[in-house]
């Protein structure tokens, strides 16, 4: 490998800065082909390849890869290591999924209908990357590419991946494969400086061990053999980059035709034809350039497609990745705005977006002022006529009909010690009966409880939670699958307190602000949910979260 490292720096230039003699790669790339086109002219990693090897690194590479192939590279890597080895970095490019058990990067063959003992049998562990790189804390980078993907993953997969998994002294930087190509590639040019600025450049998230500086990949100056020049294709040499500057510089099918027809057979001539076929095969090239020049942080695509849904617009998730939910999202706003339907945003028509979500929440925002204050009055209306009167039925009735209302604590509160003190007047086996159906708390436990106690106490709680569950079952399925959605969400108490914050801003008494959803904070969140005319659950789900954070963007 150095020998065969030594004889292509010959060909590049003298005295050229070489790797550390122990520097070792691992790249896994299952991205698209189409990805890496522009960087390597091929449409694979083995431009990318040579470039590393060209530094003096060893290289193990395995693109497209099924399970074999991955754990073959990995193996291969992971042997080449030891004692003397300076420094290390990983590339994984491609899906990635996360399991109870860690998180793993999909053969290239795995299809959308996988199941999660696919992954776990197929996937490669990224827990084995970090064992690795764990041995070498402070000199170690792992480099994720992630591939965007609507795909339906099913229970127990997410595409969430765990920072608490990174081991100490690994740093990761991690990205759309794209954004994260473009940073491997920048790399095979570092010779010892801080590599954290390309990260950050290419868009890059960072994760794990962030310091203020990470030096990596140190070289040193190798004298290399002389090399005569041909001063004959010099001139030709140089007219030919010239061209190459010029159509690249232009970037279009006119450019690269040209440079083309000038030197078919020229150094950069695969490039340009790989170039020409990405122009040809897209049909809004220009607008997807526009896009990723931008170079969207993960953070500004989520904003996007919380944007995009506060229009009315589904993007299938607001997870910072653009797959076919969000690029249609964007062509139909695109269409209705009068714009051309590309799927791909520029700065104009991002900061367009922006302003058309800004208005729509603050109209929503007063829609759902509007709207509680007509609930408000209905409510202390109908309170006058039922609560407010003092007896158990009329309590009932108007928990009946605002179960969440502004008296609703007042009207539970007085049931509840009129239910105390039935069940102190209650003899004993009535009142063992009555604790026991309200523990099973069901339509049939309550007519159990009816038939063998008729007279009992408490048979107007029982027909109560009876009228309850036969007037409420699609409720209570809703409400099931409200708490599935919920959880979905994956919000760490950070998040919860922050909603918490948020209803009690609005005024809407969630009780304490500590991350915990007791009932408080479901009466609040369904009272917020009622005034904006959303699935009323007391759960939070994407579109709550979405009205949420753009009453606070109001504030």
């Amino acid at each position: 490998m150095k020998r065969l490292a030594f004889s292509l720096s010959a060909t590049l230039a003298l005295a050229a800065p070489l790797w550390a003699e122990s520097s070792d790669i691992l790249i896994i790339g299952n991205s698209d082909p189409g990805m890496l086109q522009r960087l390597t002219g091929g449409g694979d990693l083995s431009g990318i390849q040579s470039a590393f090897e060209a530094r003096g690194a060893e290289v193990s590479l395995s693109s497209g890869a099924d399970a074999a192939a991955m754990r073959a590279a990995f193996q291969s890597f992971a042997q080449g290591l030891d004692a003397t080895t300076d420094d290390i970095g990983i590339v994984l490019s491609g899906r990635i999924v996360s399991t109870i058990a860690g998180s793993y990067l999909l053969p290239a063959e795995l299809s959308e209908d996988m199941t999660l003992a696919d992954v776990l049998t197929d996937g490669f562990p990224l827990d084995a990357a970090y064992a690795v790189a764990a041995q070498y804390p402070g000199r170690a980078l792992i480099v994720i590419g992630e591939v965007e993907t609507d795909w339906v993953l099913p229970d127990g997969l997410s595409l969430a991946l765990s920072e608490a998994d990174i081991p100490q002294g690994v740093t990761v930087a991690i990205g759309p494969a794209g954004d994260a190509a473009q940073f491997v590639d920048s790399l095979s040019d570092a010779t010892g400086e801080d590599v954290l600025p390309l990260a950050r450049r290419e868009g890059l998230s960072l994760m794990g061990f962030v310091p203020s500086e990470l030096p990596l990949f140190a070289g040193s100056d190798v004298d290399l053999p002389q090399v005569t020049p041909d001063t004959g294709s010099d001139a030709r040499a140089a007219a030919e980059a010239a061209a190459w500057d010029r159509a690249v510089a232009a970037d279009t099918e006119a450019g690269y035709d040209t440079y083309l027809a000038a030197f078919p057979n020229g150094k950069n001539a695969g490039e340009a034809r790989q170039r020409l076929a990405t122009i040809r095969s897209e049909p809004f090239y220009r607008e997807k350039q526009a896009e990723e020049d931008l170079a969207l942080s993960r953070d500004a695509r989520r904003e996007i497609q919380r944007d995009l849904s506060l229009l009315g617009y589904n993007t299938r998730g607001i997870d910072g990745i653009f797959g076919r939910g969000t690029r249609g999202a964007v062509t139909t706003w695109q269409t209705e705005n009068g714009l051309t339907a590309s799927g791909y945003l520029d700065s104009d028509q991002i900061a367009r977006l922006d302003a058309q979500a800004e208005r729509r929440a603050a109209e929503l925002e007063e829609e759902a002022r509007q709207r509680q204050a007509q609930l408000e009055r209905q409510d202390r209306t109908f309170w006058s006529e039922t609560g407010a009167r003092g007896d158990e039925a009329g309590f009932r009735a108007y928990l009946k009909r605002f179960p969440d209302g502004i008296y609703a604590e007042e009207a539970q509160s007085r049931l509840d010690a009129i239910e105390e003190q039935r069940r102190a007047q209650a003899e004993d086996q009535d009142r063992r009966r009555w604790q026991q159906a309200r523990e099973i708390d069901t339509e049939a436990g309550y007519r159990a409880y009816l038939a063998e106690r008729p007279n009992g106490a408490f048979v107007e709680e029982a027909r109560a939670r009876i009228d309850y569950f036969l007037n409420n079952s699609e409720q209570i399925e809703l409400q099931e699958r409200a708490q599935a959605d919920e959880a979905a969400l994956g919000l760490n108490p950070a998040a919860r307190r922050l909603a918490e914050a948020r209803l009690a801003d609005l005024g809407l008494k969630p009780g304490a602000v500590d991350g915990t959803f007791d009932e408080e904070a479901r009466r609040a969140i369904r009272r917020y949910q009622d005034a904006r005319n959303l699935r009323v659950s007391g759960y939070l789900d994407q579109a709550t979260v979405v009205r949420l954070m753009a009453d606070t963007i109001l504030r």
